[in-house]
């Protein structure tokens, strides 16, 4: 079953280092990576379509590759995502420029997993959770889309990790 004949499903990301430098090593994708990865699928999914996540997990669970990812952080993401979906668009909602809902469907997708992991990851630190959703804006989104998610969760990450984030530029003035 191809994913065309799956409306709502995100084609594969292309390489992790199809963006990245010429002359520097390719790189795996992490377990952690792929499961924000098929987060993102289903979230996408869910927002065009509004289905159940038990119902998207499902679709999800027929690709090949299914099974070689961080199960556990997957599932935090995609069904702590929907359910907290109204949370998650009110913090955002401070720093976007227009309705959550009006925001492309991928970089809606990719905000809510960020601001999920930065509201409930707290061992991730906000820079890495930053960097991966800018990584997926750029393997699935739009040309510019991951610049627009770098800039909305970075200023996400001064409200829910005031202080990690005030160390970190605590830090970077006396360095």
């Amino acid at each position: 079953m191809s994913d065309d004949d799956h409306p709502g499903v995100l084609p594969t990301a292309p390489p992790a280092t199809s963006h990245k430098k010429p002359g520097r090593k390719p790189q795996g994708t992490s377990t952690r990576r792929r499961a924000r990865e098929l987060a993102l699928q289903g979230l996408y999914q869910w927002l065009l379509s509004g289905a159940d996540g038990a119902e998207i997990e499902a679709h999800l669970a027929e690709h090949d590759g299914f099974d070689k990812f961080d199960r556990p952080h997957f599932d935090a993401l995609l069904h702590g995502s929907i359910a907290e979906a109204v949370t998650l668009d009110a913090a955002l909602a401070r720093h976007v420029d227009r309705r959550t809902k009006d925001l492309s469907p991928v970089e809606h997708a990719v905000l809510m997993i960020g601001t999920y992991e930065l509201t409930h990851c707290i061992d991730i630190p906000y820079r890495v959770v930053i960097n991966e959703a800018v990584e997926l804006a750029k393997a699935f989104g739009g040309t510019d889309g991951h610049k627009y998610v770098n800039g909305v969760l970075d200023k996400c990450a001064g409200d829910l990790r005031q202080v990690e984030v005030a160390a970190r530029q605590a830090a970077r003035r006396g360095a």
